[in-house]
């Protein structure tokens, strides 16, 4: 890295957005610790809530850092949408990796596939008889929610994280060259969420090793995002793709035997769900679809 190349970072807005973008979620990261002795269900929606609103701390960051530098918040690119066809990537990509992290676990035998969709059976034995409820019917109903209406609605907390890495991050970190701004920001993004990971989000049973699994998903799942917000010059399409990644990330769990190991396999998060993002990563590299030297026109 050459001084030439550092010289041209804005490092006054870069630590204005990093330390309100970490301060601020981390203090509602760690908001229903307080909660942690109350009813499981008060617990379970205060983790929700807050941490639903620490999403927003890096949008929130993006916009003071921006305007406290004097800069236009047109420079995060808000009112821009690009080519419309990278959208319908970022609606149906995460859909399609999700039922490959299936088939994957399934394959290195991490759990077995669940033809009788006995975990949704067992949640309607607990249910009055007089219920008229069939589990092949909700399955379906819960996926066609989590791919076709979840994303729309998830979107609205998902588009504050991907204004700050990808609207604001990502851009500034550029003058160091596309893959290590790329690889570096979603570094950062990762360890970001490390108060949520330690109280066992994404990774349970794992406090301390699962805050690493957690940049390597960032960095996997952020390529993809990357790529998208360097394709569209916006915000908005990983967005999308953010918001339908956290809809369907587990989708594949009503399709397998319960008790395995979840940080291992079933969900985009686990080990198996990196084997289909690394390949797809690797596939936007070799057909230079992801810009390296310049922008491709794929």
């Amino acid at each position: 890295m050459t001084q030439e190349t550092t010289s041209t970072l804005d490092r006054k807005a870069l630590r204005t957005f990093l330390g309100i973008a970490f301060s601020l979620a981390w203090v509602l990261f760690l908001v229903p610790l307080a909660f942690k002795n109350a009813d499981p269900q008060i617990h379970q929606i205060m983790i929700t809530v807050f941490f639903a609103l620490a999403m927003w701390a890096p949008g929130i960051a993006a916009i003071v850092a921006t305007k406290k530098a004097d800069g236009s918040l047109a420079a995060l690119n808000i009112k821009t949408l690009g080519p419309k066809r990278y959208y319908l990537w970022a609606w149906l990509l995460f859909p399609i990796l999700s039922v490959l992290t299936g088939g994957v676990t399934v394959l290195f035998r991490v759990a077995e596939f669940d033809p009788t969709l006995s975990l949704i059976r067992q949640s309607l034995a607990a249910l009055p008889e007089d219920v008229p409820l069939d589990a092949a019917a909700i399955v379906a109903l819960q996926a066609g929610v989590a791919v076709f209406i979840a994303p729309l609605i998830n979107i609205l907390f998902a588009f504050g994280e991907e204004l700050g890495w990808r609207g604001f991050l990502l851009p500034k970190l550029m003058p160091l060259g596309k893959w290590k701004a790329i690889i570096i920001s979603n570094v950062i993004w990762g360890l970001w969420h490390a108060p949520a990971i330690v109280q066992g989000h994404n990774y349970p049973g794992y406090p301390v090793l699962g805050v690493f699994m957690m940049v390597v998903l960032t960095v996997l799942v952020g390529i993809i995002l990357s790529w998208l917000y360097l394709k569209t010059n916006s915000p908005w399409a990983p967005a999308l793709a953010h918001g339908s990644m956290n809809a369907v990330a587990s989708l594949s769990l009503l399709f397998l035997v319960p008790g395995f190991d979840v940080a291992i396999g079933g969900t985009l998060a686990s080990v198996m769900g990196w084997i289909p993002l690394a390949g797809f990563v690797l596939w936007l590299v070799l057909s230079q679809r992801l810009p390296i030297n310049g922008r491709s026109q794929k």
